[in-house]
């Protein structure tokens, strides 16, 4: 991988998106998450920018907030050139196809019917809504 001397590195910028991302699935903004680490919400922007690099303790800090493992913010980073893999799910469902625009994450749309999603407690009736939504999905495919 090269890196530019110029500019934040990708692995920053693909953090700070993931970062991104799994704040505004979970409907907390900018502010609230500076808060709750003792920043300003434009510190908060460069880290989701990829302008600061995120320290480990503050990585660690937002993962507890955010609800997922550190781990989370470098799922799918492979280089600077790889397109990056996104996914949610807590149990046994598949995957996203990769043919899905990575934009789709960015509408408004798709945002508010996850946090539906996952605002239904019960692991089991979520995967069983999943199904249901995937088996409408397939037979629309095949007409």
């Amino acid at each position: 991988m090269t890196v530019k001397d110029n500019g934040p590195h990708p692995v920053d910028v693909y953090v700070g998106s993931r970062l991104k991302k799994r704040r505004s699935l979970m409907g907390i903004s900018q502010e609230k998450l500076a808060d709750a680490v003792g920043l300003t919400f434009q510190q908060v922007q460069k880290y989701e920018r990829g302008a600061n690099r995120v320290s480990a303790s503050r990585l660690y800090q937002f993962s507890q907030i955010l609800e997922v493992p550190v781990s989370f913010f470098y799922e799918g980073f492979n280089d600077s050139s790889a397109a990056p893999a996104f996914g949610l799910s807590d149990n046994d469902q598949e995957g996203f196809d990769a043919e899905v625009d990575e934009d789709i994450f960015e509408k408004k749309e798709t945002i508010k019917l996850l946090r539906e999603y996952y605002s239904i407690p019960d692991p089991k009736l979520r995967a069983d809504f999943f199904k249901m939504i995937k088996s409408m999905a397939d037979s629309l495919k095949k007409s």
